[in-house]
């Protein structure tokens, strides 16, 4: 349950990934917005490879942009062969944060030989605002249904990383 948007792709290579770095960074200066840049010898990433889970283990580099204090950062962590598999879920910021988070994947999309993305709102496709809106406000009504029917749940928790918990029982 949720709006979230996955992407993923393959940069053109390293001036690409240059590139991408400063163009993010130029967001968050213009915008007033929170960016870190990533570097570590030993990570993991999750990752879905034909419907199934799997982990990459190795470095990974790259760049996160805080849109939101209630949406999950744009993460741009990507492997040593610049690929980049993520998501980023927006309903708990409304629809300008993932209007907003959709014109910087669309922005970003020039520095990739490849990139895709499944947006659950369907904004990405259509564009439709009003369409995005009813999508949000159907699954926070969904979730505060659950939660008033379940006194222990909790909503909207935020792990460590920033990654956002819709629901927990």
């Amino acid at each position: 349950m949720g709006v979230t948007v996955h992407f993923e792709g393959r940069l053109k290579g390293a001036q690409a990934f240059s590139s991408l770095l400063l163009y993010v960074e130029e967001i968050g200066r213009a915008e007033t917005l929170l960016t870190e840049r990533v570097e570590n010898a030993h990570a993991k990433l999750r990752r879905v490879r034909e419907e199934r889970p799997w982990d990459y283990m190795g470095p990974t580099k790259g760049i996160l942009l805080y849109l939101h204090e209630d949406c999950e950062p744009l993460r741009l962590e990507f492997d040593r062969e610049l690929y980049l598999q993520e998501w980023v879920k927006t309903q708990f910021a409304g629809v300008e944060t993932h209007v907003r988070l959709i014109q910087i994947l669309r922005d970003i999309k020039r520095f990739f030989r490849t990139f895709s993305v499944n947006d659950e709102g369907e904004y990405w496709e259509s564009e439709n605002k009003e369409a995005l809106a009813e999508y949000i406000r159907r699954c926070n009504e969904a979730i505060a249904e659950f939660a008033a029917k379940n006194p222990r749940a909790q909503v909207k928790m935020k792990e460590p990383n920033g990654r956002l918990i819709d629901l927990i029982e």
